[in-house]
């Protein structure tokens, strides 16, 4: 619950500490005397939309502080946790800050947050209602999760929302396969060719710098051989190669030799081993010019190879190497044409199973729903009948509206506040008393059950007086007998019934007004109850009427 709201120079308010207690808190003060601001300040420490201009004037910045006592498995804790908080030791303490320029900082447990933390956690501790109810009921976009907060759908609604996502998952899968096989047979043409060039030439890894070495090394072995076919023809030349000179001046000295005494016979033994020599060299030369032999076909067949990977990779912007994958991959994109038909036929199928199971969940979701419509509208009923309405008819109406990760249902609420009166929107239909009295039923019936909620009802009691009003304000107090109910109201009959009671009023210092609460002790909650019976001059017999509504309650 509420424990405590500080507020610190918020519009007409210096400094105010409020100690709430649990069970019906009312305020109450004259028109003008600043009980909005009070809800002005609540709305803004949770981080609702409200005025901008909150700071008091003259002061630098204005401050709220609100201070929660919540029982250990309260849903705040829950949210604090999901945004990465610790679990607080003890109170929850939300404070937000409004600089004079406009700036706002919020902390929970003087740790700052986002506004987004503060009103995902506003929604587990307060619910602030009045005639024109902010939070959702006269709002028919909000009525569909009213109604399922209502009937405890949250299992169904996501597997809706399962089911739902898991179609546009399907929807998706079979636009992309679609335009795919578009796409692919729209180059079927191209595709097909590409796939059989590459298919007939069969590239390998690897295979272009192995055919670039094998040609290099032929051509290379072109020109060694002629050379070397040269020095073969030099040594063994029969008309003056090196051997036959060597043959002919062995002869020569050998000729003449006997008449040289002696003086020959170095050379011509030099010659004799040199013959040796040139035989070796002339036998090694013609081997080696054997081992050097190049078939020309085969140079020719290397280079066309060679030239044909080339020209390919060219002409489809890859390296040469890269051709096998590039192959791969049109084979696969012609895949998806050849078995397009298939593929999009089990993507069909998986789209109408997917729609059949969202259909499912969202009949269920449905049915349900229309399930706790009837609840709702019967405990509606019995709502209304102490509050002076037992002719009025509440209904909730379910029309079908376009599929959804909500599902596929519209929720409407509705009243007829007579009999054989044409139903309508409750701010179209309902008078602003008989407004409250909807308000205020519906309020009940949807957080009945919900633990450690503070309920704030802002002049629910308006436009009502005598047997109403008194109606309002025990069902305010029945409803409080669970919880907290704070109540903002110009009823004395409401006041009376309040618990705690506490009176909003504006005082003048130094030409400058200012706003306080008093709580109210029992003589003074006479005073006040009748005040907001007499007006200005308070009666003895007002008094009196006060002392039997405060004794009735």
């Amino acid at each position: 619950m509420l424990a405590r709201l500080d507020i610190r120079d918020i519009l007409i308010i210096d400094h105010l500490v409020l100690d709430f207690r649990a069970g019906l808190n009312v305020l109450t003060g004259e028109t003008g005397a600043g009980k909005s601001i009070l809800l002005d300040a609540l709305g803004f420490v949770l981080g609702w939309r409200g005025r901008a201009d909150l700071v008091r004037q003259g002061a630098a910045q204005g401050e709220v502080t609100a201070v929660f006592d919540l029982a250990p498995d309260h849903p705040a804790f829950a949210v604090l946790r999901a945004a990465g908080f610790p679990d607080p030791e003890g109170e929850l303490i939300l404070r937000r800050v409004n600089t004079g320029e406009g700036r706002k900082s919020a902390y929970v447990n003087d740790r700052a947050c986002s506004g987004t933390v503060l009103r995902a956690l506003s929604d587990v501790l307060v619910e602030l209602h009045g005639q024109q109810d902010d939070r959702g009921l006269l709002d028919p976009k909000g009525h569909r999760a009213l109604l399922d907060d209502f009937g405890g759908h949250d299992r169904l609604r996501r597997e809706v929302a399962s089911a739902w996502r898991a179609r546009a998952a399907a929807q998706s899968a079979l636009e992309t396969a679609r335009a795919e096989v578009a796409a692919v047979a729209a180059d079927e043409e191209f595709l097909r060719h590409a796939v059989g060039e590459l298919d007939a030439l069969d590239p390998q890894p690897g295979e272009e710098a192995e055919l670039d070495i094998a040609r290099r090394r032929m051509q290379a072995a072109e020109k060694i051989r002629a050379d070397v076919a040269r020095a073969l023809q030099a040594l063994i030349a029969p008309d003056g190669g090196a051997e036959s000179l060597v043959v002919d001046a062995t002869r020569w000295l050998e000729g003449v030799a006997a008449e040289a005494d002696g003086a020959l016979d170095a050379p011509i033994g030099a010659l004799s081993r040199a013959l040796v020599e040139l035989g070796e060299a002339s036998d090694g030369t013609e081997r080696a010019l054997d081992g050097l032999g190049v078939d020309p076909l085969e140079l020719e067949r290397t280079e066309e190879r060679l030239f044909a990977l080339r020209g390919l990779a060219r002409k489809h912007g890859v390296a040469a190497d890269d051709l096998g994958g590039f192959a791969d991959t049109l084979r696969a994109r012609l895949n998806t044409l050849d078995a397009g038909a298939d593929r999009l036929q089990g993507l069909e199928q998986a789209l109408a199973e997917a729609e059949a199971a969202y259909g499912a969940a969202a009949g269920a979701l449905t049915a349900a729903r229309r399930a706790a419509a009837g609840r709702l509208d019967a405990a509606m009923a019995d709502e209304l009948a102490p509050l002076k309405m037992e002719r009025a008819v509440f209904g909730t109406e379910i029309t079908p509206a376009a599929p959804g990760p909500d599902g596929a249902d519209q929720v409407t609420f509705r009243v007829a506040t007579n009999p054989g009166a044409p139903a309508g929107a409750l701010n179209k239909i309902a008078s602003g008393g008989e407004l409250s009295r909807f308000l205020l039923a519906l309020k009940v019936c949807l957080t009945a059950g919900t633990e450690g909620l503070t309920l704030i009802f802002d002049e629910i009691d308006r436009g009502v007086g005598g047997a109403t009003a008194d109606a309002v304000g025990r069902r305010l107090q029945s409803l409080a007998e669970a919880g907290q109910v704070l109540v903002v109201t110009h009823s004395p009959q409401v006041a009376a019934l309040g618990a705690h009671h506490w009176r909003v009023e504006k005082t003048v210092q130094a030409d400058v007004t200012l706003s306080r609460v008093v709580p109210l002790a029992p003589p003074d909650r006479v005073d006040e109850i009748a005040r907001m019976m007499s007006g200005d001059v308070v009666t003895d017999a007002a008094r009196a009427a006060a002392r039997a509504l405060l004794d009735v309650a």
